[in-house]
């Protein structure tokens, strides 16, 4: 945001309670003046009755008739000595609470040519009136004109607060805009005070400066004849040459007036722009009819003639007295000898609304239209992204529970079997437990004992009868054979050890119920 800019302001004193202006042959020579400001304000002749100034007429001969309008500022007293300065900020949007005025008007540019005008015309019909002007001594400049030669009444200065306004920033305009509902501004040289122009681009500032301050209306004066606004070309062959080095070495080229059109309707402020080309107020055509007509309807027609600045400066007060009738609407003004004076009602009534607010409108509706069918497909898109993600996990979830009840009729199966092979178990176990008896497991051991012992003695006897066998084949072998005396020799015999009892060998049965005990009995 642009850094905010305090806009000094003060307000035109009061004809009665001001000091004496001039000594009495300044006031004599000023007669004269007075007499034509009154008649015109804006087109000042020369004082009669000077010396100096009729030796000084003679000495310039065709040159001064060229030039008749001419004010010798010199003779004018310090301005600072007419006009009280507050120092004090003036009433903004940002810093009050005051209601808007409906009868205020911001003139921005008001020390211009066409700006100075359409402040004068604005008082006359009972507006107050906010004069911007670039600083502090151009506003002097301005109440020190207007005292000095009674332009306005002691009544109308009061209605007149001069503030410090530039074209720098919308904000800042803004400020000086205060109060006012209405806001006025003219494009063209020596409208940003005596030298300096008004651009496309200043004006675009000041339209937005009214959208920030809560301006109902604005109403754009565009000079598009010779003089007026540099970039307008005056199809010279000098002027093209002149724009052509002017927009080469420029910074940036400024709007044209469709481009800043475009713009304004962007806005939401109501707007009027006039478009005509300016003269003098004391030209032929000050006395002319004035043509109102549509946007590009009189464009190079021989039949047009420009429009005087107080012509202009009348018309926009009208506007500004009903603004109803010229809400966003571009017209052409020019003069004709043969045209009637008609009501501004009438001028404007038939002019039809410019296109470009709504056709903006529509496309901004096109463009809103389309983003939300954008954003519905995007919508719909991600819906169908979602529904498939959630598709894919009701499948996944299926095929868990599928294989989870599986599981389950798996298990239930094995813990049936399981449960079966308990049973059997129980069942044999019980089985066995019903068999069971003491007495028969004795008899079982000792049978089986008495059959141990059995197989041992017969394996003995057999053994013994084995032997006999053997000893009588050996004698009947003996007796055959021849006499022989053999000695023998008996190895002497020793004494077998005892050897000691065995020890039986003792093994857990049955769990641990039943001892069984082994005996090893050596054969030897």
């Amino acid at each position: 945001m642009a850094p905010a800019l305090t806009s000094n302001s003060f307000r035109i004193a009061p004809g009665g309670g001001r000091r004496r202006l001039c000594s009495t042959r300044e006031h004599k020579s000023l007669k004269t003046v007075t007499a034509q400001a009154r008649q015109n304000p804006f087109s000042f002749g020369k004082p009669q009755g000077d010396a100096s100034s009729e030796e000084e007429a003679k000495g310039e001969g065709s040159a001064n008739k060229a030039n008749r309008f001419f004010i010798d500022f010199g003779k004018i007293p310090d301005a600072k000595s007419l006009v009280p300065v507050v120092t004090s900020p003036s009433t903004t949007l940002f810093a009050s609470t005051r209601r808007k005025d409906p009868r205020t008007v911001f003139v921005a540019g008001a020390t211009g040519q066409a700006g100075a005008r359409i402040s004068w015309a604005l008082l006359r019909q009972g507006f107050s009136v906010r004069a911007g002007v670039p600083d502090l001594p151009s506003a002097q400049d301005l109440a020190r004109v207007v005292s000095t030669y009674k332009i306005i009444s002691p009544e109308e200065s009061k209605r007149l607060n001069a503030v410090e306004s530039s074209f720098s920033d919308a904000e800042s305009i803004a400020k000086a805009i205060g109060l006012a509902t209405k806001v006025v501004v003219t494009v063209g040289a020596a409208e940003n005070g005596p030298s300096a122009e008004v651009t496309t681009d200043d004006a675009l500032e000041v339209v937005r400066a009214a959208q920030l301050a809560g301006v109902g209306h604005v109403a754009v004066v565009y000079n598009s004849g010779p003089g007026g606004f540099s970039g307008q070309s005056t199809y010279n062959v000098l002027d093209g040459i002149s724009s052509f080095f002017s927009n080469l070495f420029a910074r940036s080229q400024p709007l044209t007036l469709g481009e800043f059109l475009s713009k304004v309707a962007e806005l939401n402020v109501s707007y009027t722009l006039i478009k005509a080309a300016f003269t003098e107020d004391y030209s032929d055509e000050s006395s002319y009819g004035l043509v109102v007509s549509e946007e590009g309807s009189t464009a190079g027609t021989a039949s047009e003639f420009k429009v005087s600045k107080s012509q202009i400066a009348k018309l926009v007060a009208d506007v500004f007295s009903d603004t109803s009738i010229a809400e966003n609407k571009v017209v052409e003004v020019s003069t004709s000898p043969s045209a009637t004076s008609k009501p501004t009602q009438e001028l404007f009534g038939a002019i039809p609304e410019d296109g470009r607010r709504k056709a903006y409108a529509e496309a901004v509706a096109k463009a809103k239209a389309a983003e939300e069918a954008m954003r519905a497909a995007a919508k719909a898109t991600d819906a169908e992204e979602a529904a498939k993600k959630l598709e894919e996990e009701v499948k996944k979830l299926s095929e868990k529970k599928a294989r989870a009840t599986s599981l389950n009729k798996e298990a239930q199966r094995r813990v049936v079997e399981a449960g079966s092979s308990l049973d059997s178990l129980f069942i044999k176990a019980k089985g066995l437990g019903n068999d069971f008896s003491w007495d028969k497991l004795s008899s079982q051991v000792t049978a089986a004992v008495s059959q141990i012992n059995n197989n041992d003695t017969e394996d003995t006897e057999e053994k013994k009868a084995r032997t006999q066998i053997a000893t009588v084949r050996g004698l009947a072998k003996a007796r055959n054979l021849p006499s022989k005396k053999a000695v023998v020799k008996k190895p002497p015999q020793k004494p077998k050890p005892k050897q000691p009892d065995p020890t039986p060998e003792v093994k857990n049965i049955f769990g641990g119920l039943f001892k069984q005990e082994t005996i090893y009995i050596d054969d030897d």
